[in-house]
């Protein structure tokens, strides 16, 4: 290869590099991951989507504190005047326009309000996922850094525990949680699925940890007198965070389809509460007739899960200092003027001065 195809690239990954380092040049780490978590365009179309399926199920039927501004079949009852077919009176265009209607996502075979039942199952399968996330984070980090940073025998102890929890099949165990705690309240079966759903953040937060402690900012910590606590919480845990929080949101993601499967399979939330899984169960024989009982539940699963799989990849590109963000042509010939402008007045000036010498 010639010296001036070798020149090529290396120009490339220098303008490159510039580009780069100008756009952070004064940012602390924090901003840096934050700017680029908001120039990816896919985590903040879920980020969006996400917020608004939160608002609407908060305060469409009422969550907590929130009034609820829906004023339809309501949530657990039932209209006797069901509209012919029960089919749903949501229209986006068409003769009479856009209409929402009473029961824009239609009625069960006894009136019940499908969009009310949806978001009071949306507002159920979001809560149990946010507890399931929690509670897996906290176990898998501390059981994670525990193991990492000390090693030896509590190591082997910590890490033979997660192995137990490995091998269990996770359905199955959240089968059996779910039957003897569904019925008791949701917030019971969360917590109880989060203690099982740790395992996978353990062994990373472990692996980091691993690397961490040889780190020469553990060692002067050390040498400073701070305690093995200190060390631990105050300084490895935040150069760890993006694993944890990226593995966060992934693990919130395969929460809440697990929550959903325990539901249809009859394990999970149930009566006299909902959650979307519990809806595609008791409406999965309507699919012929009725599909739009299965369809609004199933589109909530599937929006909510891939929302925080687009995060979670924002996340994960924004904390990997490998990603760059690839240069646009107008950048990189701006950068080549600015280069070329600043060569022309080195060149100048150092005429100048050999005219003067």
């Amino acid at each position: 290869m010639s010296n001036i195809e070798q020149s090529i690239p290396d120009e490339g990954d220098r303008l490159e590099n510039a580009i780069e380092l100008k756009e952070v040049e004064g940012l602390s780490q924090g901003q840096i991951v934050f700017r680029r978590f908001v120039r990816h365009k896919g985590a903040m179309i879920g980020l969006v989507v996400l917020m608004g399926i939160v608002i609407l199920a908060a305060t469409s039927i009422g969550w907590g504190p929130i009034p609820g501004w829906w004023k339809g079949g309501g949530f657990g009852g039932s209209n006797p005047v069901e509209i012919p077919g029960g089919r749903p009176t949501l229209q986006l265009w068409g003769e009479g326009g856009f209409q929402i209607g009473n029961y824009p996502f239609g009625q069960d075979a006894i009136g019940k309000d499908m969009f009310a039942l949806t978001m009071r199952g949306t507002q159920q399968s979001l809560m149990v996922m946010v507890v399931i996330g929690l509670i897996a984070t906290v176990v898998g980090v501390l059981i994670g850094a525990f193991a990492g940073f000390f090693r030896g025998w509590l190591d082997n102890l910590l890490m033979r525990f997660t192995d137990v929890f490995i091998v269990l099949p996770t359905l199955v165990v959240g089968a059996v949680l779910g039957k003897i705690f569904g019925n008791v309240n949701a917030v019971i079966l969360a917590v109880t699925l989060g203690f099982i759903s740790w395992t996978g953040l353990a062994r990373l937060v472990r692996g980091d940890f691993l690397a961490l402690r040889e780190r020469e900012f553990v060692d002067a910590a050390r040498v400073a007198g701070a305690s093995n606590a200190r060390i631990m919480f105050k300084h490895m845990i935040p150069n760890a965070m993006g694993v944890i929080i990226v593995n966060t949101t992934l693990l919130m993601s395969a929460a809440i389809l697990l929550e959903t499967a325990l539901s249809y399979l009859g394990f999970g939330v149930q009566l006299p509460d909902v959650s979307l899984g519990w809806l595609i169960n008791e409406y999965q024989t309507a699919f012929a007739t009725r599909p739009w009982l299965f369809w609004w539940p199933g589109l909530f699963i599937v929006a909510i899960a891939l929302c925080i799989n687009f995060i979670g990849d924002g996340l994960r590109d924004a904390f990997d200092p490998r990603q760059r963000r690839i240069p646009t042509t107008r950048a990189l010939r701006r950068t080549e003027k600015a280069a070329a402008k600043r060569e022309a007045r080195a060149a100048s000036v150092g005429t100048v001065d050999g005219a003067n010498g």
